[in-house]
């Protein structure tokens, strides 16, 4: 996909025609992603095979010799056997459920980082449609593979990536605000939601551990064998409407999750 093939989609009359077309190069650059992940893997055994080390190769890739090792191993397709050998990189904290003075903070993760003293990063990798998967499909009341705005972005702490987080909003709802566009949205997400008129009533909070998807996998740096915890939120207004849809992914070897109580109720 490049900008050529996206200004030639654009000028389809159809919008629904438009909106299929879109959904079905956004599925293959998912698909060329893992592909190139896997050409990648075979030239550098082909260097490994012609003599080259792991410290030439990552310098004339630019990257150290442990995440060479991780590129030539891929994604595994199962947990790790026994404990992990070396300690995280980083560890940070993700809350359950989210405290709702951190969750008010112009950002989550800026928010929890800040409490914990590490140095956060945050850099957005996509903002435009894309269909619902079946998870946030329920979440959203939308039939599967609709449209809805994605807004991805990933979290580093310490310069180490570690989470893809996926804001997700019904397009007929969100379309043609700014949440449907590029960049961080300021001063906050809360406050856009509340400048559209929209008032929090509840949230469902639901933690889920599985193997790394092939973006995953490259996006997190993760090492092989290692698994991913996928905190999906459903946020809804007074009026039982769904507004907002946060998929976390974190990578599993670089997280806490306290995991809050009710006042007086707390017990061993």
């Amino acid at each position: 996909m490049d900008l050529k093939t996206l200004h030639d989609v654009s000028e389809l009359s159809d919008p629904i025609e438009r909106a299929l077309v879109l959904s079905r190069l956004m599925a293959e650059e998912q698909e060329l992603v893992a592909e190139a992940a896997k050409m990648r893997r075979q030239a550098i055994a082909e260097a490994r095979d012609s003599g080259m080390s792991l410290e030439d190769i990552g310098s004339r890739l630019g990257v150290s010799p442990g995440r060479i090792s991780q590129m030539r191993k891929g994604p595994a397709a199962r947990a790790p056997e026994g404990p992990a050998v070396r300690a995280p990189r980083v560890l940070v904290r993700r809350a359950l459920p989210t405290d709702p003075a951190v969750r008010a903070s112009a950002s989550l993760f800026l928010a929890e980082a800040e409490r914990q003293g590490v140095t956060p990063g945050r850099r957005m990798l996509y903002v435009g449609p894309e269909p619902a998967g079946e998870h946030v499909a329920a979440c959203l009341r939308v039939e599967p593979g609709a449209e809805v705005i994605a807004r991805r972005k990933m979290m580093t702490a310490d310069g180490i990536p570690v989470r893809v987080a996926t804001s997700y909003f019904r397009a007929d709802l969100f379309g043609g605000t700014r949440l449907a566009e590029p960049g961080f949205v300021e001063p906050s997400l809360q406050s856009a939601l509340i400048a559209l008129g929209h008032t929090f009533g509840h949230a469902e909070e639901n933690l889920t551990a599985r193997p790394p998807t092939s973006f995953e996998y490259e996006t997190l740096e993760l090492e092989p064998g290692e698994w991913v915890v996928q905190v999906l939120r459903a946020s809804y207004s007074d009026e039982d409407t769904p507004v907002h849809v946060l998929e976390t992914i974190c990578a599993a070897n670089r997280h806490v999750f306290p995991i809050g109580q009710v006042s007086g109720h707390d017990e061993f």
